[in-house]
């Protein structure tokens, strides 16, 4: 079975035990908290995947980061079902599944805007506005810096591209200019 379905049948899972405790969006971030933990710990991966461990070994391991980190009981478990299955490779792909889930509930939709150098606070705001008029949603917007794109933006929602970078518009003159030669 994919890593995809793996993540969209356990994310399905714990989206509708979290839908039923009335607290998903807790569980949602705990559940992020823990994978971001996970995959930032080369220890903590390796203690979790060797089999020399004992079961016991790795629930108190569990237990211990779980406290540390705050973890509600539903994401506590959520993990030990993933960790106990061997599916630890898919945390990464369960949460982000899961934020997914959350998102569409909450009609929020996440957008990546792109731009040569920081945006300030007051355009990103408008940018935000326009972007929830557009689509008619909420959105949050990630920020990221690309040095590359000389000037402009590349926003991503969804599937969607809008490419305003100026090294876009020179790489389709360049592609017009090949074909028209």
């Amino acid at each position: 079975m994919s890593l995809s379905a793996i993540a969209e049948r356990y994310a399905q899972a714990i989206f509708e035990l979290g839908n039923e405790s009335g607290d998903l969006p807790r569980i949602s971030r705990d559940f992020r908290s823990f994978s971001d933990t996970y995959q930032a710990s080369e220890s903590l991966r390796a203690a979790l995947k060797n089999p020399l461990i004992s079961v016991e070994q790795r629930e108190a391991v569990l237990r211990d980061l779980s406290s540390r980190l705050g973890l509600t009981d539903l994401a506590l478990n959520s993990v030990r079902v993933v960790a106990a299955r061997h599916r630890l490779d898919a945390l990464s792909d369960i949460a982000t599944r899961l934020e997914e889930l959350v998102d569409r509930q909450a009609g929020v939709v996440r957008a990546s805007v792109t731009s040569a150098a920081p945006l300030t606070p007051d355009f990103l705001a408008q940018l935000t506005r326009s972007l929830e008029t557009a689509t008619g949603k909420k959105v949050i917007v990630q920020q990221e810096v690309d040095p590359s794109l000389i000037a402009g933006l590349v926003t991503r929602i969804g599937d969607n591209t809008l490419d305003g970078s100026l090294k876009g518009r020179l790489a389709d003159l360049q592609q017009k200019l090949l074909q028209a030669s």
